[in-house]
C-alpha cells in the first residue's frame, strides 16, 4: 500500500515556504502481531509547530529532518491484529502529516464519532478547545460579569475562547484582522470587536470598546497586542499567555513590551501555560463543553484544505491569516 508523507527538508528561520517541505511516497506494510494500520482522515496544523521547524527544543523536540513530521490526526483503523482495536474504530494520534501509519496502539485514543463529527476532535472537542478552557478557567479564573479581551479571536483557540467566555457570563472584547474575520467575531457573540488592521492605535481601540478597562487578557499574538493589554488592564488584572504568533517567524529576538513596568505598577499577573500540563481538567472540560453545546452556546468553526499535499500550504496560512477557526486538512 502506497502512502504520502510530508517531510521537513531543513530547519529555517523567517516565514515558512513550500521549499522547506517534501511530499514523499512510501510503502506502508500490513500490520504485524499486536499492530493496527490506520488511514488518516483529518490532520491538524498548529502554530506551536513553527519552533520545531527551526530546530529549537522548547517543551517539545524539533522535527527530524527527512522524516515524516508529527501532529494531531484522527483516522480510521482499516486493518487490526490488536485486541483493543477493531476495524472501523476511529482514533486520535500525533501521527499526522501522513496519509496512514502502522502502530502498536500506544498513543492512540479511541473517539466516539456518534457524538460529534470526527474532525471536531482535532479542534473544539480536542486540545484546541481544551486550551481555551484551561486558559479561561485555571489561568485567568474568569468570573461572571468580568471584561476580557481575546486576541486572534478568529483563530482556532480564539473562536473557542470567545464562545466559552460568553457562556461563562463575561463581557467579551475580541480582535482580528479584516472585515470578514470581524464579522465572524460578531456572529460568535462578541460585545466589542476590533479590526486591528484598521486601527492606528490599538490601545485607544481597546479603551473604546472597554471604557472601564479589562479584567483579563487572553494572549495569542504578542507584540503591539500585549502592549495594548498592559495599558488597558485594570489593577490586579490577569494575562493568560497561550501563544505569540506575531513572534514565531522572527529571525532574531525582538525587544519586549516598552510598558512592561505596568506589570508592577498595576500588580498584574501574567502566566504562560502549556495545555498538556493541565490534563486533570479534561473531565471537567468535556462536561462543560457538552452542556454548552447542548444549549447551543458553542459551535464549531474551521477552515479546510483538501489533500495531504496541501498540508504545508495550510500551515503557512496560519501566519498569513487565511484561516477562520481551526485549520484542518482533509486527507
Amino acid at each position: 500500500m502506497k502512502i504520502k508523507e510530508v517531510h521537513l527538508k531543513q530547519y529555517f528561520t523567517g516565514a515558512p515556504s513550500l521549499e522547506y517541505f517534501d511530499i514523499v511516497s512510501r510503502d506502508l506494510p500490513s500490520p504485524g502481531e499486536g499492530e493496527v494500520r490506520v488511514q488518516n482522515l483529518w490532520l491538524s496544523v498548529d502554530p506551536y509547530m513553527r519552533p520545531r521547524m527551526a530546530g529549537l527544543k522548547t517543551y517539545i523536540d524539533p522535527f527530524e529532518i527527512g522524516k515524516a513530521m508529527e501532529g494531531g490526526a484522527v483516522g480510521i483503523i482499516e486493518s487490526s491484529n490488536h485486541p483493543k482495536f477493531k476495524v472501523g474504530d476511529h482514533v486520535l494520534s500525533m501521527l499526522g502529516w501522513r496519509e496512514g501509519y502502522v502502530s502498536d496502539g500506544k498513543g492512540l485514543t479511541p473517539v466516539d464519532t456518534r457524538l460529534l463529527p470526527v474532525e471536531t476532535y482535532l479542534g473544539l472537542a480536542g486540545l484546541t478547545g481544551f486550551t481555551a478552557y484551561v486558559g479561561l478557567t485555571r489561568i485567568l479564573d474568569l468570573k461572571d460579569g468580568e471584561t476580557i479581551w481575546i486576541s486572534a479571536g478568529a483563530g482556532a483557540v480564539g473562536c473557542a475562547a470567545i464562545q466559552m467566555a460568553k457562556a461563562m457570563g463575561a463581557h467579551v472584547i475580541a480582535s482580528a484582522g479584516g472585515a470578514e474575520k470581524c464579522a465572524l467575531l460578531k456572529e460568535l457573540g462578541c460585545d466589542g470587536v476590533i479590526d486591528y488592521k484598521a486601527e492606528d492605535n490599538l490601545t485607544a481601540a481597546v479603551k473604546r470598546e472597554a471604557p472601564g478597562g479589562i479584567d483579563a487578557y487572553f494572549e495569542n499574538v504578542g507584540g503591539a497586542h500585549l502592549e495594548a493589554a498592559l495599558n488597558t488592564l485594570k489593577p490586579l488584572g490577569r494575562i493568560a499567555a497561550c501563544g505569540m504568533i506575531s513572534r514565531y517567524n522572527d529571525d532574531r529576538a525582538q525587544p519586549g513590551p516598552s510598558n512592561i513596568i505596568n506589570v508592577v505598577t498595576k500588580s498584574l499577573r501574567m502566566q504562560g501555560f502549556i495545555v498538556t500540563q493541565h490534563m486533570d481538567l479534561q473531565p471537567r472540560f468535556i462536561e462543560a463543553l457538552s452542556t454548552w453545546m447542548m444549549k447551543g452556546q458553542i459551535k464549531n468553526h474551521q477552515t479546510i484544505y483538501e489533500g495531504i499535499e496541501r498540508a504545508p500550504e495550510a500551515f503557512m496560512g496560519l501566519f498569513s491569516g487565511s484561516n477562520t477557526g481551526k485549520m484542518v486538512v482533509k486527507v
